[in-house]
């Protein structure tokens, strides 16, 4: 029996393609409910601080050099913004694909944001489906952090490192989500492997939704830290958009500056060629696993 013509749905996040498609996006991602004039001003600043985000041009950039690497057709999605995970579904079925990897571009699983990811793509696809469940341990993916943070300390001779990640809200660890211990074993793993400076872990871009969101926070963990050098790796994040290019490359940086102390960042993967070639073994995997005798259609993260 021949094997099924298999592609790639690579997932991200999404962003609002210019000023006009900011009153949407935020809409959709509040599920529904307009934002307040207050509230979409300020993320309309906060784009306008940055030049708008470069996000959905990063993710077709990633999908075709993964395409490339893997030799089989890879689509891009977005769950929040055109186009749509839906949409790029739609495509993979018009392409005549059979069986779908659903790849979100985020190496750390937490059903509430990952797993919204793969309800959408539940949603839009009925035929075979492999669900890659975040990627944060594998070695493929930490010798690419490894690189970024060993590229940084060449150029900066940093104090400590500041891992960070994007906050959720703090009741997914009452519900027993592994977010966090996520985080931290990417962490370890990427300070096992290199002559690393002290490090800690922080969240960051927590929202103001009136609710305790995970911390310490990033501003509040350099501020106690007293240092002369930090360098913030993001290792919850794989490309540049607004939670990089304003939250640590405006705000962080202002802070660092108000408070008499040097702040450097680690560069973003992008579509570099390391990252995508640890994408494309996150993906070879999922695919042979699920091709064993009793395979997993879902891989577990």
């Amino acid at each position: 029996m021949p094997e099924p013509r298999t592609g790639v749905l690579a997932m991200a996040y999404g962003s609002p393609e210019g000023e006009e498609g900011i009153a949407p996006y935020y809409t959709h991602i509040r599920g529904g409910r307009p934002p307040s004039a207050e509230a979409l001003a300020e993320l309309r600043e906060r784009y306008r601080a940055v030049g708008g985000s470069p996000l959905t041009e990063i993710t077709r950039a990633q999908a075709r050099a993964l395409a490339a690497r893997l030799e089989m057709p890879v689509f891009a999605g977005m769950k929040h913004a055109p186009p749509f995970i839906a949409d790029a579904a739609a495509e993979a079925r018009a392409a005549g694909i059979e069986r779908l990897v659903g790849l979100p571009l985020a190496p750390h699983y937490a059903e509430m944001s990952l797993g919204a990811y793969f309800a959408a793509l539940r949603q839009a696809w009925d035929g075979d489906l492999i669900l890659v469940r975040g990627f944060h341990d594998h070695p493929a993916f930490i010798a690419a952090v490894r690189t970024l943070v060993d590229e940084a300390l060449t150029r900066f001779e940093a104090e400590r490192i500041f891992f960070t990640a994007h906050s959720l809200p703090a009741r997914i660890e009452a519900a027993g989500d592994r977010y966090r211990e996520r985080l931290l074993e990417s962490c370890r793993l990427v300070a096992a492997g290199s002559q690393l400076p002290e490090w800690e872990f922080a969240f960051q871009s927590a929202s103001h939704t009136g609710e305790p969101w995970l911390g310490p926070d990033l501003l509040e963990a350099l501020a106690r830290a007293r240092l002369r050098r930090a360098l913030v790796c993001p290792i919850g994040f794989v490309a540049d958009h607004l939670e990089i290019l304003y939250d640590i490359d405006v705000e962080a940086m202002a802070f660092a500056r108000e408070h008499g102390f040097e702040l450097r960042r680690t560069q973003s993967f992008n579509a570099r060629p390391e990252f995508i070639d640890a994408l494309a073994a996150v993906v070879r995997d999922a695919v042979n696993a699920s091709s064993r005798p009793q395979g997993a259609r879902i891989m577990e993260g």
